[in-house]
């Protein structure tokens, strides 16, 4: 039965991560409009998460953690705004880079990803209750 525990432990890992890749993508979506208060600040930087697989030496598996969220170093868009606190010398501010639909596509993504983990363990506490059940 090793090995249905093991699946348990490996799933909840998924499910962990693709619920931290869920909170990074809601934080991108909710910010999508948060400007800069002056011309000279910068607006939110969308944030990014990178996975690693990391074997658990106490199991013998290899899971998926958290490798890092860092920020997208990628540059500004900017929109036409001259009555706007932030805009520059000739009426531009600038916008954070995120894409909306981008971050929804991503929490789809990860969303199927936490629910393909979530049915893995459902079928492996299936598989023990029906081992259980034959020792019986």
């Amino acid at each position: 039965m090793g090995g249905l525990t093991d699946t348990l432990f490996i799933s909840a890992s998924g499910m962990k991560s693709q619920g931290a890749r869920m909170r990074v993508l809601a934080e991108n979506v909710a910010n999508a409009n948060s400007l800069a208060k002056t011309p000279e600040g910068e607006p939110y930087r969308r944030k990014i998460i990178t996975f690693e697989n990391q074997m658990n030496e106490e199991l013998g598996v290899h899971q998926v953690k958290v490798e890092d969220i860092d920020r997208d170093q990628g540059d500004f868009p900017q929109k036409y705004r001259p009555d706007h606190p932030a805009a520059n010398q000739e009426g531009y501010v600038k916008v954070p880079n995120v894409k909306p639909l981008v971050e929804m596509a991503d929490m789809k993504e990860a969303q199927r990803s936490y629910e393909a983990n979530l049915k893995v363990i459902e079928a492996s506490r299936q598989m023990v209750r029906g081992t259980l059940g034959l020792l019986r």
